[in-house]
């Protein structure tokens, strides 16, 4: 089966934030996490629901090498899988599950 992807803005702007800081930490290590990052979603589109849930009906997977979770949700009747944060491990929980 064939998912949509679609981010949250806040989601969006995360990404991005982190590729910039990551980027400006070490020149490369921002695009290592935005590959770490595509490789993570590319698993979730290829089998979403083989992670496990957060706070249901979220899911998460998490990152190796950086310390990040990819929180996300499906909607099988549309084909959609709703990327609703890119949640650093050490921040509260209670913000990485969106509407």
């Amino acid at each position: 089966m064939s998912y949509h992807l679609v981010f949250h803005p806040e989601a969006d702007r995360e990404y991005m934030e982190t590729y910039q800081w990551y980027e400006k930490e070490q020149k490369g290590l921002g695009g290592r996490f935005e590959r770490m990052v595509g490789l993570y979603i590319q698993k979730i589109l290829e089998a979403p629901e083989n992670n496990h849930y957060g706070k249901a009906p979220y899911r998460e997977l998490a990152t190796e090498v950086f310390p990040y979770v990819i929180v996300y949700k499906i909607n099988k009747r549309k084909k959609l899988i709703y990327i609703s944060a890119i949640y650093h491990t050490k921040r509260n929980p209670k913000y990485k599950y969106r509407k």
